[in-house]
């Protein structure tokens, strides 16, 4: 999971609608994630029975949590020694955080590596003095539903309209869409994304350094970047990507989610809008945020779960336009704890022949072998 950092802005070296991985992706295989941590990567002594497909996005967590780079903890290139401190350390905070659950909290996910690090390598122990006039911080546990909020139909039925109405629904069934995207130090770069239904995508970043690209099918995920081979992203990371493809695509929400539950008015800048969670099977829950006048999707942020917590994925949406009777964003921000970046087409066709070539990983060359384990 390796950081670059470009000026102030912290790059996650990954492009399209999510994030890429280097260094430790080099090993994660989404075909061996039926094999343990410790039977896909050296010198695993915490995390041995999670499975081999969770260990990368628990590093990830780690890193989020502590605002840290991958050589924190590891010496580079050689993520199986166990040459530094805070290496040691913590395996032992891995350990505690798994006591204190299993102990407290019935196995339940309750304390993190984010519950007392919130961004820092050391645990803050004194309350910080509140400014003036401010209001105190709301936690960020359950959710507490108000009274007089409309029903999920109805918000349902509001975002049907906002789109185009009930023909709108499933009328997309591919996009090609070509713009910029910004916001690694005051950098620009021409992207290329394909959509096609059911859930496939591929995002296409024209870097320096050579192509950048994020891919999804209904088999897994892959990343590749420049002359490097190409590696599979986790099959967490995949079924995160997954949804996006589905929103991109303008969805029936009932098909996506088995259930979904009003929460809360909230605020995003200066509009009003409504909370609303989506359940799926098996995938922690999605925060849907509908804009109260339009009724369009404002924000969507989703998780992806971990052996020790959930890294959370934000996604903005503005500049709706309509293409083809159906209205699309044209300006997306995807967030997460590391930085964002954000896209904005300038030019879109709905329903366009794809080639299934673009969701299709390259085969690797002859001889090229994966990188070691991280040592956890």
């Amino acid at each position: 999971m390796a950081i670059k950092r470009v000026g102030s802005v912290v790059l996650v070296v990954l492009v399209g609608a999510v994030a890429s991985y280097a260094g430790f992706q080099a090993s994660a295989q989404s075909a061996t994630t039926q094999k343990t941590a410790a039977q896909q990567f050296k010198n695993i002594q915490v995390l041995k029975g999670i499975p081999a497909g969770q260990l990368i996005p628990t590093m990830q967590f780690i890193s989020a949590s502590l605002n840290v780079e991958c050589t924190f903890c590891h010496v580079e290139h050689e993520f199986q020694k166990d040459d530094k401190k805070p290496k040691q350390i913590a395996r032992k905070m891995m350990q505690m955080e798994i006591a204190i659950n299993a102990n407290n909290f019935e196995g339940h996910q309750e304390v993190t590596c984010n519950t007392c690090h919130r961004g820092s390598t050391h645990p803050d122990s004194v309350p910080a003095i509140a400014e003036a006039n401010a209001k105190p911080p709301m936690g960020g546990g359950g959710e507490e539903s108000s009274a007089n909020l409309p029903t999920a139909q109805e918000v349902v039925d509001k975002y049907i309209a906002a789109v185009g109405g009930k023909g709108a629904i499933g009328k997309l069934t591919s996009l090609s869409e070509k713009g910029t995207m910004s916001g690694f130090g005051g950098r620009e770069m021409t992207i290329d994304i394909y959509t096609k239904a059911p859930d496939e995508r591929a995002s296409i970043a024209h870097m320096p350094m050579g192509e950048s690209v994020t891919a999804v099918n209904q088999r897994g995920g892959w990343l590749g970047m420049g002359n490097r081979p190409p590696r599979e992203m986790s099959d967490a990371d995949a079924n995160g990507y997954r949804l996006e493809a589905k929103f991109a695509l303008v969805p029936n929400l009932d098909q996506v989610f088995e259930k979904l539950r009003v929460i809360k008015p909230e605020k995003i800048g200066d509009r009003d809008t409504l909370l609303v969670v989506g359940l799926r099977q098996g995938d922690p829950p999605v925060r849907l945020n509908f804009d109260q006048q339009s009724g369009l999707l404002v924000r969507l942020t989703r998780y992806t779960q971990t052996a020790l917590g959930r890294n959370p994925v934000q996604i903005d949406f503005a500049d709706y336009r309509d293409l083809d009777g159906v209205k699309i964003p044209y300006r997306w921000t995807l967030g997460r704890p590391h930085g964002s970046f954000t896209i904005q087409v300038n030019q879109a066709q709905a329903n366009v022949p794809i080639d299934d070539a673009k969701f299709t990983k390259p085969e690797a060359p002859a001889g090229n072998s994966q990188g070691p384990g991280s040592g956890h």
